[in-house]
Order: structure tokens, then C-alpha cells, then sequence
């Protein structure tokens, strides 16, 4: 499914003292199979944003259109339909988990959409297994009897059980120890390569969405600075750095050798990218 978002502006408190615009003309669009990066300081509207994709929040002006139609022109219906077509994994979902039972906690969607018990069933191990959980030794226990990283799996696992045909984590990382993260992102990736579904990855972590990203829509006080690859985006340093971000790290080591060797190429944003460039440069140097 595409997303394309045309003009779409969001005021909090319209016409009151507290009168905020959180999003000023965001104009993008999302194609069907694409893994995009949200980045964008506190307070730079990608949470408004993201709520507006699935129809928790309506704009002010501009509208968001899934495969053509536009999402707020829907019936309570079609709607909740749409709802279970785009999945919206909030910061700390583990916060929502309340059945007695990790397997119930994450068939609680796919009962609401009417399915059958052979269906939910397969859904419920298909969800825990793309999550990095082992079925047979978890789906009995309560998931308050898990750890923080568990928890949060068996959150996300509620979700993919729903099979949303775009996918939006909200900081799906926030708070899990390096380890933790780096599991979770790699499920999130192989789940994307597998289903070819559509990532919406909201995240601090210039090293994660450049790793994994197709494109990043970089936000700014309610608009859009940049809509391009990691290798475009990440070029712009000083503008990125201008509004509170950065680029990942070997980004910067990789300006920092090009002031030593010209011929160096400084658009790279992964360690694997960067060792390839120094040993072709250095001519193979195994010790680099």
C-alpha cells in the first residue's frame, strides 16, 4: 500500500492562548515495499505525523491517502479496517499488555478481526516466532513474568499478528540495552525482507536508519528539511547539525580521512561501507 501525504498541516489548541502548529505543509510520499527513516528532534512533529497515518489524529488541513483514497473521508468501517492495515507500534507498548497469557495477549487482534481459531492460531506462533521468541516456552507464561526486551517483543508481536500492510514503530528501541536493540531491529528488517511490507522506523539513531533505511524524512519544527537516501541526506552535515542532529559516526571519520586522502569517498554511513573504502584506498591494507 502507498502513503501519500499532501498538505498536511496540524494546529494543537487552534484559536486558544496555546495555539501550536505542529506540522506545517508536510508534503510525501511513501511507495508500497519501502523501509523509511523518521528522524527529527523532540518536538519536531514526527509523533503528530506518525498519528495522522492510520487516522488516530485528524489535520488540520491536507488529508493522508492510502492506495489513492483519502483516510478521512472513510466510514467508522472502513476505518477500523484501516486501522488494521497500518500498524502503529507506540514508544513503550509494553505499557499495553494486559492478558493473563503471552499467546492471548497477541491473538487479542486477530480475534477482533473475526478469524477463525486455526488462523489465530497461526498468526499468534507466526508473530511470536518473527519477533526472536522461542513459542513453546513462552506463549503460557504472563508476559509480567518477562524481561523489559521480552516484553517489548511480545508488545510488537501483538501487532504483526494483525499482518498491517504498513508497519510505523514509534521508537520501537527506546529504553533496551545495546543487545536488545540490535535483535529487535533485526527481526523489524528480516520481517520487512520477508513480507515486503512497508517500515515507518521512528528513531534517535542516525547509525539505524542509515543501516536500514531506503529513504529518511528528516523533520524540523513541524516541517520537512529532507526526503532522500541516507547517502543524500547524510551529506549535509552542518544543516543536519544546524537543527540538533548529526550523522552517524563513521560519517564523520570518513570526512575526517578525506582531509588526509582526497580520493576517499565521504557519502558512506556504515562501518561495513567505510572498512570497503579505506582498504580500496589504502590499497587492501589488512591492518586498517
Amino acid at each position: 500500500m502507498s502513503l501519500e501525504i499532501k498538505h498536511l498541516d496540524h494546529i494543537y489548541s487552534q484559536g486558544s492562548p496555546f495555539e501550536f502548529k505542529a506540522l506545517k505543509d508536510i508534503n510525501v510520499t511513501i511507495e508500497k515495499g519501502e523501509f523509511i527513516g523518521l528522524i527529527g528532534h523532540t518536538g519536531s512533529g514526527k509523533s503528530t505525523l506518525i498519528q495522522h497515518l492510520n487516522g488516530l489524529i485528524k489535520p488540520t488541513s491536507g488529508t493522508v491517502y492510502l492506495d489513492g483514497r483519502d483516510i478521512f473521508e472513510q466510514n467508522k468501517k472502513e476505518m477500523i479496517q484501516l486501522r488494521h492495515a497500518i500498524g502503529l507500534v507506540f514508544q513503550y507498548p509494553e505499557a499495553q499488555l494486559f492478558e493473563e497469557t503471552v499467546a492471548r495477549d497477541v491473538a487479542f487482534g486477530p480475534k477482533n478481526l473475526g478469524l477463525d481459531a486455526d488462523e489465530i492460531d497461526l498468526r499468534v506462533h507466526s508473530a511470536i516466532d518473527m519477533v526472536g521468541l522461542d513459542y513453546d516456552l513462552i506463549a503460557e507464561k504472563s508476559p509480567f513474568e518477562l524481561s523489559g526486551g521480552q516484553m517489548r517483543r511480545v508488545a510488537i508481536a501483538g501487532v504483526l499478528a494483525m499482518e498491517p500492510d504498513v508497519l510505523i514503530l514509534d521508537e520501537p528501541t527506546a529504553g533496551l540495552d545495546p543487545r536488545g536493540r540490535d535483535e529487535i531491529l533485526s527481526q523489524i528488517k528480516k520481517l520487512h525482507d520477508a513480507k515486503n511490507n512497508t517500515v515507518i522506523l521512528v528513531s534517535h539513531s542516525m547509525e539505524d536508519v542509515g543501516r536500514l533505511s531506503d529513504k529518511i524524512l528528516v523533520m524540523y519544527q513541524g516541517e520537512t528539511v529532507f526526503y532522500d537516501t541516507p547517502a543524500h541526506v547524510f551529506k549535509h552535515v552542518e544543516q543536519l547539525e544546524s537543527i540538533g542532529l548529526a550523522v552517524p559516526q563513521v560519517t564523520y571519520l570518513m570526512h575526517a580521512l578525506k582531509r588526509t586522502f582526497p580520493e576517499m569517498r565521504d557519502d558512506i554511513f556504515t562501518v561495513e561501507a567505510a572498512r570497503e573504502e579505506i582498504n580500496r584506498v589504502l590499497g587492501g591494507n589488512k591492518h586498517v
